[in-house]
């Protein structure tokens, strides 16, 4: 009996260290992807040039969402959008935002207004991923802000509350439907 355990305790041991073996050297061999991030940091300090684009990156990358992604900034929720998801984000341009009244997006930007701008940002976002197919006539969205938006959809063109979706892009975490107006919360 003692022999049987002795033997099993080996074979155990040797089979560990085959694993830990083909572990290390399966490692040397593969692609590795070069993530860095400050300490203590959120998803927005994350370094990550080879994986897939979350929403936030794709708005960043975009030459015609540079007001978004300010407002976001400004809004604290680049890390709370970095994050796993899904999330469905309508995104409006740069255009949709000079639409609106002359100052209304320098007012928005003020710290005293964060809290305004956090609830018009929170309600250009689903917590679902909805690609175009899903945005379906009738369709009640609930929106990050407590809200809702409904969806249109006549003869191929998706509409939002009175904004259109002019685009799409699928990020690693969700999608981001390009719209043509600012939507508000009612």
């Amino acid at each position: 009996m003692k022999s049987l355990r002795t033997t099993t305790i080996g074979s155990l041991a040797l089979l560990l260290g085959l694993l830990v073996w083909a572990c290390q050297s399966n490692t040397s061999n593969s692609t590795e992807t070069k993530v860095s991030a400050a300490a203590g940091a959120g998803q927005s300090a994350v370094s990550d040039d080879e994986s897939a684009k979350d929403v936030v990156k794709v708005a960043v990358a975009s030459p015609d969402h540079k007001t978004l992604v300010t407002a976001v900034q400004t809004a604290n929720l680049v890390d709370v959008l970095s994050n796993a998801g899904p999330f469905t984000v309508f995104a409006p341009t740069d255009a949709a935002f000079n639409a609106l009244p002359k100052g209304t997006v320098e007012d928005l930007l003020k710290e005293k207004n964060r809290e305004k701008l956090t609830d018009i940002l929170q309600y250009h976002v689903a917590v679902a991923g909805y690609p175009a197919e899903a945005l379906t006539d009738g369709r009640v969205l609930s929106m990050v802000n407590g809200g809702s938006a409904t969806i249109s959809n006549k003869d191929g063109i998706i509409m939002i509350n009175d904004a259109k979706v002019v685009g799409t892009v699928k990020a690693s975490n969700g999608i981001v439907h390009v719209i043509d107006k600012v939507i508000l919360p009612k």
